[in-house]
């Protein structure tokens, strides 16, 4: 399937994106590719493979939720750039 420029122009408006007329050209090559390739592979019969959503078997890697002493001020801070009496003290986001 060929792209053409104004239907790289539409896409690129739906995406919010101003492109040069190079790069219009550019993607139109590219998309068509990239389309040409997905056209391969919906010619694959693919009646007798299962329907999967993951490849992967699913399994929970959760750590068992062991009650532990809690961590002191001092421990809590002791990596953090920069630290006032036990607070972390960062930098100002918002004007006064």
């Amino acid at each position: 399937m060929e792209l053409s420029h104004d239907q790289v122009r539409w896409i690129a408006e739906l995406a919010k994106l101003d492109l040069t007329d190079q790069e219009v050209t550019l993607y139109a090559g590219q998309l068509s590719h990239i389309l040409q390739y997905f056209e391969r592979l919906q010619a694959l019969d693919t009646s007798a493979i299962e329907p999967t959503a993951s490849v992967l078997p699913l399994k929970n890697v959760l750590r068992p939720d062991v009650v532990t002493p809690p961590l002191t001020p001092e421990q809590v801070i002791a990596n953090a750039p920069d630290s006032d009496d036990s607070q972390f003290r960062v930098s100002a986001v918002l004007d006064e």
